[in-house]
Parts: C-alpha cells; structure tokens; sequence
C-alpha cells in the first residue's frame, strides 16, 4: 500500500493528506477545522476529500460547539436524535457521554449506518471526542461502494430491486418499556429503503443494509419462493449474509480516538462499529448529525 502522504494546496494553505488503508479513509493535517465552516475554498477542498476517502480524520481541533454546529451546518441541515436529544444550548449537536454513571448500552457496536429507521437517513456525521480511555473505545468505518462492487455477480443479479425495512423500534425501541416503543414507533414508522442504492453526488452503487434492517419486503417472488415455507429462512439468509459484509477488515479503517480528534464521514456509503472494550472508563463524544435524502 502507498501511504505516501499527498500535499494539496490552496490559495492560502497547505493540506496534507495521509490514505490510511487501500480502501477507506485519510487522515488530514494542516486544517483548522474552526474556520472551515467560513472558507469557501478549505469547505470545498474538505468536501471533494470526503467523497473520495469517505472518512476524513483529523487531530488536535480545538474548537467550540458553536463552531462544530457552523462546520456541520456547511454540509446541509443538522437532525435531533430522537433516543439521544441534543445539546440544550446548541440544536443538533448530540453528546454521546459514556462514564460510570451511564455504562455502554451495547447499540453502537454493531456495524450500522445511522437513522436508516429515518426516511431521509443523515447525509453524514462530523463527530468530536472529548474525552477516550488510554487505551480501546476505537471506531472502525467500512466501505460500503467496495463491500456491493465485490459481491459475487449471482447476488448482484438476485439483489437488484429488493427494498429492506428499517426499524428503530427493533433498535433504540427495544430497550424501552411497550409503551414508550410503541409511541417511538408512532413518531417514526419503519422506512423502507433499496438494499442496493446510488450516491447521488458519485453515482456509486452502494450495498444498503445494516444492523437497523429487520426484512427484505419484496422477496416473495416466484423465481425465490417454491413454497411458503421459503420465505423466511430465504430472505433472511440472504440478508443475514448482505449484513456481513461489513465485517470484512479489507474495506475497513479501525481509528483510535484522542480528545480533540474529529471524524467526519459519508453516512451514505458507510457503515461505523464503535468498539466498546473499554468499561468502566470514560469515553465522552459530541456528534452533529446532517439530513440526508432518500435513498434511491
């Protein structure tokens, strides 16, 4: 692998940027990350970097939450979490505290693309660490363009057209007494969504399916089902093994926190696993979340 580090320059500084696998994400020094948000050029730069790496990370930014929301808010329109609230004093911006007084809940380690559940799932993430054990609470990030491109071409071919459904009662819901996840449920009926779809600014195809997919909803065709007794164990093989793709560590980036690193990421054509290996030590996080559109 070439990991010959690549300097871009612009009219008024130089970007250095570090691939730090053949598949997936490059590390960025030389930004400021506080003044992008009011940089046209550096703004563009990033975004152009993003499409081509998909993870973009970054070290010591030491900005302000205000200025985390400005950065984020470049990229489109910033979404509440409806599980985990956001900020009072700063509309979208998400903390993601994880300490001795809120142990790890175990839904974040699993490989997944965020708000699926929603009908316009989020465009991406700009995600800060405020505070990271010595050692573990690592995040690892997939290509999801590579994990479709590599798919046998037998699958390919039996994919095309499939729609999965995605839940945020089976997720976030479940851990909630009947009531509260069935008014979840209410507030946000399960999205459905193609298993296969198109970047709308790169025209990649890219595998959709993730930990928040409960079913392929138009499976039961004739040419898949010989009997009724097919469907289920079919669909869900199939999607089973459509999910697990993900695990494969050659599209993978595995990135260890610092207080003050930043990632920020193109939720349509990645999937993240946060690594929870690190209880009972802190691990703090503040997160902005953009809208996206809906898949196609």
């Amino acid at each position: 692998m070439n990991n010959t580090a690549t300097l871009i320059d612009t009219a008024t500084r130089s970007i250095t940027v570090e691939k730090l696998t053949c598949s997936i994400g490059a590390e960025l020094s030389g930004v400021d990350l506080g003044v992008v948000a009011r940089d046209e050029e550096l703004f563009a730069q990033i975004k152009s970097l993003l499409l081509e790496h998909k993870v973009l990370f970054f070290r010591d930014q030491d900005f302000s939450r205000a200025q985390h929301v400005e950065l984020a808010q470049r990229f489109g329109e910033l979404e509440d979490h409806p599980a985990l609230g956001s900020d009072p004093d700063h509309r979208g911006l998400v903390r993601i505290y994880k300490d001795l007084d809120s142990p790890p809940e175990h839904f974040e380690n699993a490989y997944h693309c965020d708000a699926t559940w929603r009908v316009n799932p989020p465009m991406g993430c700009v995600l800060r660490c405020v505070e990271t054990p010595s050692v573990g609470g690592d995040t690892i990030w997939v290509n999801m363009a590579l994990a479709y491109e590599n798919l046998p071409a037998g699958i390919k071919e039996q994919i095309k057209g499939l729609k999965a459904r995605h839940s945020i009662e089976s997720s976030f819901g479940a851990r909630m007494p009947i009531e509260q996840r069935h008014q979840l449920k209410e507030r946000f009926p399960d999205a459905e969504h193609p298993v296969v779809r198109t970047h709308p600014e790169t025209g990649e195809k890219i595998l959709f399916v993730n930990s928040f997919a409960t079913h392929l909803v138009n499976y039961h065709t004739p040419e898949n089902i010989r009997y009724g007794i097919d469907f289920a164990p079919g669909s869900s093989n199939l999607l089973n093994y459509l999910a697990s793709q993900a695990q494969i560590p050659e599209y993978q980036v595995r990135w260890r926190w610092t207080e003050n690193s930043v990632a920020i990421w193109d939720n349509r054509s990645t999937q993240h696993y946060a690594v929870q290996d690190y209880w009972p030590a802190v691990r703090k996080m503040e997160r902005a979340g953009i809208v996206g559109d809906a898949p196609f």
